[in-house]
């Protein structure tokens, strides 16, 4: 099975409104998470979804899973302290309704602009490989700077930006995580960077550039233009 944990259990303090966490600032009346969660919804090789939310906005979250009929929704569990417990509430929550040898795609709850395309690619590349990162190429010089201050300048065509979904196998994941939690270790910037520090080999697909985190009120607003004009292309024939 193929099942996506979509994670939205951050207060998200740079783009916080109104008491509202991002990932429920609304576009046209309709929060970011349910973008994102439909994007999977309609995606026909996605079996189920699984999201980790804030535990005070579950019944919030709820309510907007049976407005929008996001019948993929097969649970909602509360998020963690930092976003790798996050993830890991969520791989617990799969394991207990499917199979370990399930392909579970991580994905933001503020990511909602992610192509079919990609994720389809994501689960045939982690069906083959055990898994997948998706990735853009950097569009600016990157500058690494080390321990004693000196800079080093990477190639930028050896230089690729993660995006999501990461895909793994449900076993694997959950097998490192646990390693993880073993070790003390809860400073995973990502499962990918976790994955790789546990001696898993990593496989990467090419994204779009628009499949964007929205982090600041400049994503918000980047987002917004992205549906509209999504829009006038289907109307147009763009």
């Amino acid at each position: 099975m193929n099942i996506a944990v979509i994670f939205a259990g951050g207060q998200g303090n740079r783009l916080y409104y109104h008491s509202r966490p991002k990932q429920f600032l609304e576009f046209r009346g309709k929060p970011i998470v349910v973008y994102t969660i439909e994007v999977f919804q309609h995606i026909q090789t996605v079996d189920a979804i699984v999201v980790v939310c804030l535990e005070d906005w579950i019944p919030y979250l709820r309510g907007q899973v049976e407005k929008y009929a996001l019948t993929k929704v097969a649970d909602i569990v509360p998020g963690g302290a930092k976003g790798q417990d996050s993830i890991y509430n969520g791989l617990v929550c799969a394991k207990k309704h499917f199979p370990e040898d399930s392909l579970v795609l991580i994905h933001d709850g503020v990511r909602p602009l992610a192509m079919e395309k990609t994720i389809v690619e994501s689960i045939e590349v982690a069906k083959k490989e055990g898994n997948s990162i998706v990735c853009v190429p950097a569009m600016e010089t990157i500058v690494i700077k080390e321990t004693d201050g000196s800079l080093e300048v990477p190639d930028r065509d050896s230089v690729l930006m993660v995006r999501a979904p990461q895909c793994f196998v449900l076993k694997d994941v959950l097998a490192a995580h646990q390693k993880a939690l073993a070790e003390g270790r809860h400073d995973f910037v990502d499962t990918c960077s976790m994955m790789k520090h546990y001696g898993y080999e990593l496989h990467t697909i090419r994204g779009t550039a628009e499949n964007i985190k929205i982090t600041t009120p400049a994503d918000y607003f980047m987002f917004k233009a992205i549906i509209e004009a999504r829009e006038e292309s289907a109307v147009f024939g763009f």
